[in-house]
């Protein structure tokens, strides 16, 4: 709830709307591997079983054309969420953050009391004391278990929790899937209490592509210093310490050098000396100020808005821009192009070969012949449940019923995941084509279908039938 002081409303902090959004990405990243709908999942990549699940719908590895789409989507989204605002991926998403505020400000702060206050991420416990000793190793062994959890729960979207748990019980058959949770937990370990927001700074490429997004107009903490004062030159030495040197040179300067936007920085910067790669938009900084200026009847001197707006002062940040729009337009295209290929999805998946033989001829009594040309069917049930299947042939206007399937006659059965070879002849008894000078290829279309759902699994795959020469077929050659 917002609260008033001097008549300055200080609205709820930047931090505890970041907690809300962390429990929320928290919730749905747990418990979404467990949702299935008719046996799928919202997302699962499974290299075990060749398949590919994507809002609750199943796919074969063979359809994986998808992927790419998906992962521009993905990158093209970050990318513009940086245009408009910054790393506030960083600061509101990225698990990264998100692990280190439950470690630094719930473990070590709240629950054990490691570290005195959330707001002064710059002070050190003193593990001198073997009181913090103690509390550190709990903390440590805390963190532990919930990068075992966060291991668990990122290898579930690669292999489901129904087999996870399976595969876990029999570690040694399945070294792979228990090497990997472990590798990941001793790296989240490693990250997330030693390495620390040095990973965002040094580690993670992100920061050294942002400065190629932004523009004038993109919106992040930015110090107000035609308000607060120059507190740095311009090649970024600090100049000032106390308010009352900053007032010699500039005597409206408002920053009265508190530094609680520097003791509160995750990334150990000082916003005031201007835009640095090392700031993840966690917007920490500007909680403070509001709390700190807001005592004093006075706006915040650090804000969420752009160089356009607060530094050059040129008018109000312009959001919907051409930048922007373009990335609009780029995600919008591409959710539908994703949209339109999940749409046409086969449920079942047929190649189709033909033998090297063209063709076989057999005479009959009453100068009778057989013609048969024999095919390779590849065929993969891309459903959960095992089916039948069955073949009917579609030949040219004017050759209905003349071109009939002689193997297999009849329906057969294949398991989900396992491609099944079948050796299918098809066979006519009619003259087709009359030609003397060559054999003819004619066009025909195959339907495979399951049956009982000929009207859902059914997939239709181009071929032909060769028939020979009139000569060959009479056997007067």
């Amino acid at each position: 709830m917002s609260k008033e002081s001097s008549g300055i409303t200080i609205p709820t902090s930047w931090r505890i709307k970041r907690y809300y959004l962390y429990i929320i990405v928290t919730v749905i990243a747990l418990v979404l591997p467990w949702i299935t709908v008719d046996g799928n999942h919202f997302f699962l990549l499974s290299f075990d079983k060749l398949k590919l699940h994507l809002a609750f719908v199943q796919f074969d590895m063979q359809e994986l054309y998808l992927m790419p789409f998906l992962l521009m989507l993905m990158f093209l989204g970050i990318f513009g969420m940086t245009v408009v605002g910054g790393r506030v991926f960083c600061g509101w998403v990225c698990p990264q953050t998100v692990f280190r505020v439950i470690y630094r400000d719930l473990i070590e702060t709240k629950i054990l009391g490691l570290r005195k206050r959330i707001k002064n991420k710059q002070l050190e416990p003193d593990m001198s004391k073997a009181e913090n000793k103690v509390k550190k190793v709990i903390a440590v062994l805390l963190w532990t278990a919930l990068s075992i959890l966060a291991a668990a729960d990122f290898m579930w979207f690669f292999v489901p929790p129904e087999d996870f748990f399976t595969y876990l019980a029999n570690p040694t058959d399945h070294w792979t899937l228990f090497g990997s949770v472990i590798g990941i937990a001793l790296f989240l370990i490693y990250d997330i209490i030693f390495l620390q927001e040095n990973f965002c700074v040094y580690v993670c490429p992100y920061s050294r592509v942002q400065s190629v997004l932004y523009d004038e107009h993109t919106v992040m903490a930015l110090y107000d210093m035609h308000r607060g004062g120059h507190i740095y030159d311009e090649h970024h030495n600090k100049l000032f310490t106390k308010q009352k040197d900053i007032q010699v040179e500039e005597p409206h300067a408002e920053c009265t050098a508190c530094e609680s936007c520097v003791t509160v920085c995750p990334t150990h910067i000082d916003i005031r000396k201007g835009l640095q790669l090392e700031c993840i938009n966690c917007l920490e900084c500007v909680d403070a100020c509001t709390t700190v200026m807001g005592k004093l009847g006075k706006p915040s001197l650090v804000t969420w808005s752009s160089d356009y707006e607060i530094v050059d002062q040129k008018g109000k940040t312009k959001y919907f821009r051409t930048k922007v729009l373009a990335y609009i337009a780029l995600l919008v295209g591409l959710m539908i192009i994703l949209g339109m290929m999940g749409s046409t999805k086969e449920h079942m998946l047929l190649n189709i070969n033909k033998e090297t033989r063209l063709y076989s001829v057999k005479q009959l009594p009453d100068n009778k012949f057989r013609v048969e040309n024999a095919y390779e069917f590849l065929l993969q049930n891309t459903e959960s449940q095992k089916m039948k299947f069955y073949f009917e042939v579609i030949p040219p206007k004017g050759m209905e019923g003349k071109i009939i399937i002689a193997k297999p006659s009849t329906e057969f059965t294949a398991v989900p995941g396992i491609k099944k070879k079948k050796i299918v002849v098809l066979r006519t008894e009619e003259m087709l084509v009359d030609n003397e000078r060559k054999d003819t290829v004619i066009p025909i279309t195959i339907r495979a279908y399951a049956i009982g759902h000929e009207d859902k699994i059914v997939v239709f795959r181009k071929s032909t039938f060769v028939f020979p020469r009139a000569d060959i077929v009479r056997g007067t050659k």
